[in-house]
């Protein structure tokens, strides 16, 4: 999120989190259906979704860019803060799974409060970068990337290989 300040990037916070939110709620409750529709498996979309995120998780960490900026629009609201960093295969995934074991009532609270913290933690951004400053920026995000890249070693073990 810093880093997308840092390139000029207009950050709305409430966009963010609104439009973050929808994608959740619908794939709560148009998701299995959705993926059916075009004949993908949820552990399909999970490994598809585990890529991308290993591959951000190597951009945080090695600076290096594999994604192609747009240009033509000066906010990453929706792409790619919304979606696929707030909202993205991981997120969608764990909704999914929660279905088998939460109703949906439950798992809409839980994104409710999800959301509220995001835009809570996105509101917060410019007071955060200030305290931690450029060096404590650059550590947190090979930190988190490093992160990321486990999260997505995870999911794609789990939804290969069957290896939680």
């Amino acid at each position: 999120m810093i880093n997308l300040k840092n390139k000029g990037v207009n950050i709305q916070a409430t966009q963010a989190s609104v439009v973050a939110g929808i994608i959740m709620i619908a794939f709560l409750f148009f998701g299995e259906g959705i993926l059916k529709l075009f004949g993908v498996d949820i552990s399909s979309f999970a490994v598809a979704g585990a890529i991308v995120i290993f591959l951000i998780g190597l951009e945080m960490i090695l600076n290096i860019p594999f994604f192609r900026e747009d240009t033509s629009a000066s906010s990453g609201t929706i792409v790619p803060l919304a979606f696929p960093l707030i909202a993205g295969a991981g997120t969608l995934t764990t909704i999914l799974t929660l279905k088998a074991e939460f109703s949906q009532v439950d798992i809409l609270i839980g994104i409710v409060i999800n959301v509220i913290l995001v835009f809570i933690v996105l509101r917060s951004a410019d007071w955060i970068e200030r305290k931690i400053g450029p060096g404590g920026a650059s550590v947190l995000r090979k930190v988190f990337g490093i992160i990321l890249l486990a999260i997505a070693v995870k999911i794609f073990k789990a939804h290969l290989f069957g290896i939680t």
